[in-house]
Formats: C-alpha cells, sequence, structure tokens
C-alpha cells in the first residue's frame, strides 16, 4: 500500500491532506489526540512514554503528518528526513503502545468526524508504520 501523499502521485487524486480539510484540521487531529492520551486512562502507558509535557510531541507529531499525508514538508524543513524508527529506537515500542496510538488516533478521527472511507485509509496506513516501529515482541 502506498502512503497516503504517494496516492496522489498514482492518481492525481486529492491528497489525504487536502481532504482531511488542510492545516488548521490537520492541527485539530493532531491536538484531539494528545488530549485524548492526556486524558483517557486506556492511553496511560502511551502517555507514559512521552515524558512530562507533550508539546514538543505535539508539534512533531503536526509538523511530520502535514508532510506524509501530502501537505507542506514542514518536519523535513526543520529537521531533515524522519528516520521514524531510529528516533524511536529510545522507546519500549511493543503491541500494546503500538494499539494505544492507533487507537487513539482512531478516537480522534471518529470525534473529529473524518469521513469513515478516509479514516479507514489512515487507519491502515497508520497501523503499517505503527508495527514497523515495534522494537520489542509483545
Amino acid at each position: 500500500m502506498t502512503t497516503p501523499s504517494e496516492d496522489q502521485e498514482v492518481d492525481n487524486a486529492p491528497t489525504a491532506y487536502e481532504l482531511l480539510g488542510g492545516d488548521a484540521h490537520v492541527r485539530a487531529l493532531v491536538d484531539r489526540f494528545y488530549d485524548l492520551m492526556d486524558l483517557e486512562p486506556a492511553y496511560a502507558d502511551l502517555r507514559h512514554a512521552h515524558g512530562p509535557s507533550l508539546a514538543d510531541a505535539r508539534d512533531k507529531l503536526y509538523w511530520f503528518l502535514s508532510g506524509w499525508l501530502g501537505g507542506p514538508s514542514l518536519y523535513i524543513e526543520r529537521f531533515g528526513h524522519p528516520r521514524l524508527r531510529a528516533r524511536h529506537l529510545p522507546f519500549s515500542i511493543g503491541i500494546k503502545e503500538r494499539d494505544q496510538w492507533l487507537a487513539c488516533m482512531m478516537q480522534a478521527m471518529n470525534e473529529l468526524e473524518v469521513e469513515p472511507m478516509l479514516a479507514a485509509r489512515l487507519h491502515q496506513a497508520f497501523f503499517q508504520t505503527a508495527d514497523w516501529m515495534r522494537n520489542k515482541g509483545v
């Protein structure tokens, strides 16, 4: 499967970034994701892995998703290639952490009423990326 931004090259369709609603909606999705992580006991392990403040993580995910979804390459402009796996190696990421991340993102997309077909497409792409980030067996 291609990432959301690669789909545009294949069929010249609107990017996931555009379908999501652009910059303000990407920011709203990221903010809701981290708000839920902070509020919901179901995401406690995920929240704990982020340390005392979520401010840097919010910005970095927003910058990363902007480009990954087919919008401006804000993360790359600031930091270069994302090197996701390398940047996440210091964190213990197993099935539980992957699943909490995905559930939190799905809840955020549902609460923000992301169109169901787009949400399903993003969920599959998020799953592939999150599963690739795992660095422990369970």
